[in-house]
């Protein structure tokens, strides 16, 4: 039997798998090379890997290789091919460019002369041009560049060989199936499963590992559901050879056996069906079980210890970075107390978090998952006999200081009334976080974490910030969805309010008979300011068939108390779209209704009795205060942000400068006898003394502070200013 060359292609870093799978397959003369493997092979070795290989991409049979400095070339080497001795002029075909050339920049056009070379073959040989089909061609033609050279092959899989055949058409899954494959040959899963131990993958979206790892337990060839083939339509096929290899593999699936238990679960319901349909069509419906749930609650599939596997999220959207420390911090102590004794292999673009796991690597692979270096981290489990027998091993002070913390404030908030509060906020040091509970009525934990100063060892930031998750998770006896985790760094201008995720998930708690909805993933903060709580209430009481003016209401939760609170009029500003209308929503829950105004209204225009208006704070306060009839407020909540950039408003907005301007313009528009309440949560800030020449000034901070609150220094600092007895008129300054 002839024997001719080919080249294996894989992803990259599975190179040399590939050599030791492709060896027993009857392949020779193996040469490992950047992106696949070189080897001689006859035609039934050839076929075999088709049929056999887990690891490649491609099985390709090198027709000619030249040099093509431009297309003319290109197209010169191609016609001098003999194409109708390859495939019939009946047979479609199709081009498929890879690599680089300095004279062939578009692939495009490179494939179109090859293409154009072929058909300019079949025609001066008398024959038919071949039609051309890129979708399912009968015959694909790869073409390699490779600086100054080319390279033609004959495809003999003719389509990637990652495509099983098991998944439906069109749906492509986040790993490959050849590449799923490689982490588990890499694992030593075919060993494992050879003692029936389990293979459980607790984040399995579509799954690939899951399926890829039960036939190879099984002895399933991964070519056997294809029903396309390149060669098929090959003028050197053998048909009688290559039924009676698919036959062989036929027999093997049938006495292979499945004995390890195989298993897994997702958070998405949409990947579990998915996942599901895939093993029915992988004939696994009935061998492998898939469950949705969370990976930080997952339990063990089989008794003994077995391999778990998995490919988290690689966090490339933004706000996913928090979430993702949360789920690295809390997947290594959750693997310590479940699956003691286990084998863990990590596949992740992020080598950077596996430290975050807790667990020491013994060993880390390179891969390729595309163009995204990835990293497959390889961990022992210890079992619970060597590791300590709680969640969380360390942070013991940070647990005693947390229950000591729930047990007064628990008490104080049911004296109170209150169920959402702070329970921590970074009372040691080593654990800088701050803890607020939410009951919704399930009780949900928002935990922020204060970027540590450079001078703090990464490391230790890092052991600190898990041992504190896993510590909180026990504590409160909450599950790990109900743990919200952000990282609170210096924040300029909007970055507080900038969208870091799309869950769209809102929550409705209660505050003082209040209902309002909070937000725990897509913002940095939840959408309301627990430390404002007493702020809220005091204007809650004082609202009655009063005029009430909220600037930078934000969610509106402050306008929401005061209009339940009897208030005659409430009128909110803000420049948010997005929170003008979560304002109106929380309204609505208590069942009042608003109106939202695009833009400020004009001059004596009548607004509804509760109303928004969307406007830059300052440019509002400005032009009301020049009407001839100004609006009387005798309530009025300024609460601005620190600074502010915004690109909707002019200039910019800092507190510190800007604040005696715009208090000026609030008394401006306070009715006689009425009140002007200012907030900041400026560190260090110092409110401007001239004040006290236009209006009575009273510093209210601790009468603003509930006992959630009462750390030094102050979460804000509070004011209450009215009308001096002699005060000139507040015009326009």
């Amino acid at each position: 039997m002839s024997v001719f060359p080919l080249f294996v292609s894989c992803p990259r870093g599975v190179e040399s798998l590939l050599a030791a799978e492709l060896a027993p397959l009857g392949l020779d003369a193996l040469e490992t090379r950047r992106g696949g493997v070189a080897a001689r092979a006859t035609l039934e070795a050839a076929y075999r890997a088709c049929l056999w290989s887990r690891l490649a991409s491609r099985v390709l049979l090198p027709l000619q290789r030249f040099e093509a400095a431009d297309a003319d070339a290109l197209y010169t080497a191609a016609r001098s091919i003999d194409w109708p001795g390859l495939f019939a002029a009946t047979s479609s075909f199709a081009i498929e460019v890879a690599g680089r050339s300095a004279g062939l920049t578009h692939t495009h056009f490179a494939g179109l002369k090859v293409k154009d070379a072929i058909a300019d073959h079949f025609r001066d040989s008398g024959q038919p041009r071949p039609d051309v089909d890129t979708e399912h061609p009968d015959i694909r033609i790869h073409l390699h560049l490779e600086r100054e050279h080319a390279t033609l092959s004959l495809d003999l899989a003719g389509d990637s060989l990652h495509r099983r055949g098991y998944r439906r058409d069109g749906v492509e899954a986040p790993l490959k199936e050849n590449l799923a494959a490689a982490i588990l040959l890499q694992a030593g899963w075919p060993e494992a499963a050879a003692r029936a131990a389990p293979l459980f993958d607790p984040m399995c979206g579509s799954g690939t590992l899951l399926i890829e790892g039960a036939w190879m337990a099984a002895d399933v060839a991964p070519g056997l559901l294809r029903r396309r083939w390149g060669f098929e339509h090959w003028l050197d096929h053998t048909p009688a050879l290559w039924k009676r290899i698919r036959d062989e593999a036929v027999a093997r699936r049938s006495v292979g056996g499945l004995r390890a238990p195989i298993a897994g679960c997702d958070l998405d319901p949409r990947a579990v069906a998915a996942a599901r349909d895939n093993l029915a069509r992988a004939g696994l419906a009935d061998r492998a079980r898939i469950e949705s749930g969370d990976a930080l609650e997952a339990t063990p599939a089989g008794t003994v210890p077995g391999l778990l596997v998995c490919n988290p999220p690689y966090g490339e959207r933004l706000g996913a970075e928090a979430e993702l420390v949360k789920l690295y911090s809390l997947l290594g102590v959750h693997l310590k107390r479940r699956f003691g004794g286990w084998r863990a292999a990590v596949f992740t673009s992020r080598p950077d978090l596996g430290q975050r796991l807790g667990l020491s690597a013994d060993r880390i692979d390179a891969f390729w998952n595309g163009a995204i270096a990835c990293k497959l981290l390889q961990f022992d489990i210890r079992a619970p006999a060597a590791a300590a027998q709680t969640p969380a091993s360390g942070g013991a002070d940070f647990a005693n200081r947390l229950r000591k913390n729930l047990k007064h404030l628990s008490k104080w908030a049911r004296r109170g009334e209150v169920t959402n509060y702070r329970v921590y906020d970074a009372d040691l040091p080593d654990y800088a976080l701050a803890i607020d509970l939410y009951a919704t009525p399930a009780l949900h934990a928002h935990v922020q974490e204060y970027a540590a100063p450079k001078t703090i060892d990464p490391a230790r930031a890092e052991a600190r910030l898990r041992e504190g998750l896993a510590q909180l998770q026990q504590v409160l006896e909450l599950p790990a969805a109900h743990i919200h985790y952000k990282l609170r760094q210096s924040q300029k201008g909007d970055a507080q309010y900038t969208r870091q995720s799309q869950t769209g998930q809102f929550h409705t708690i209660v505050e003082h008979g209040c209902r309002l909805q909070v937000n725990f993933d897509d913002y940095l903060d939840t959408g309301l300011f627990l430390d404002h709580r007493p702020m809220r209430l005091r204007l809650q009481r004082e609202a009655r068939e009063k005029r009430v003016l909220n600037l930078f209401c934000y969610t509106g939760a402050a306008s929401v108390h005061a209009a339940v609170g009897g208030a005659r009029q409430t009128l909110s500003i803000d420049l948010s779209n997005t929170y003008l209308e979560w304002a109106q929503r929380n309204l609505l829950l208590n069942d009042i209704h608003s109106r939202l105004y695009a833009h400020p209204p004009a001059a004596g225009e009548r607004l509804a009795p509760h109303a928004f208006v969307r406007s830059d704070v300052r440019q509002w306060l400005a032009d009301e205060n020049r009407l001839s009839r100004r609006a009387q407020f005798e309530l009025i909540f300024c609460d601005p942000p620190t600074f502010s950039n915004s690109k909707k408003m002019d200039g910019t907005l800092d507190i510190q400068r800007d604040h005696g301007e715009l208090l000026r313009h609030c008394l401006g528009l306070l009715a006689p006898g009425g009140t002007l309440y200012f907030s900041t949560n400026r560190r260090g800030f110092k409110l401007d003394p001239d004040l006290a020449a236009v209006a009575q000034v009273e510093d209210i901070t601790a009468q603003t502070l509930d006992e959630d609150f009462k750390r030094p220094p102050p979460a804000h600092r509070c004011w209450a200013l009215r009308h001096a007895p002699d005060a000139p008129s507040q015009d326009t300054p």
